[in-house]
């Protein structure tokens, strides 16, 4: 049987990690970590997940949805209780909203503020 895989770490390229870092921080509570500088920043949750954010000359930020010029790459998923309420306080801290959303009821796709798309999905109850 193949060893199991832990993921510790993801990073996300971008023009200013510490801005991106801010973002991430305002919306998770992750604590940012201290050597974080303007090459790179990272966010840890407590269960140990690294997010990080390196710093890219000429960042072309993906498109959602994609259009083969600068596709999605990469998306994020966040579990959420309350779409709505989630969607405005994000809103607030610097995400956007695509026109495009395929299934607003139950996710809402967004934006971080250097165009990383990423869905906020209602929490189901178990």
């Amino acid at each position: 049987m193949p060893p199991r895989l832990r993921l510790t770490a993801i990073a996300l390229d971008c023009p200013d990690p510490l801005a991106l870092a801010a973002f991430y921080q305002r919306a998770t509570g992750y604590a940012l970590h201290p050597d974080s500088d303007a090459e790179f920043a990272g966010l840890t949750s407590e269960d140990g997940l690294g997010f990080g954010f390196q710093r890219v000359d000429g960042h072309r930020p993906p498109q959602w949805p994609g259009d083969g010029t600068a596709p999605q790459q990469a998306h994020l998923d966040f579990d959420v209780e309350d779409l709505d309420e989630a969607e405005a306080m994000l809103l607030e801290l610097g995400a956007a909203k695509p026109e495009f959303q395929p299934n607003s009821a139950r996710w809402r796709v967004l934006t971080d503020p250097a165009g990383h798309p990423f869905c906020i999905i209602a929490r189901r109850p178990n």
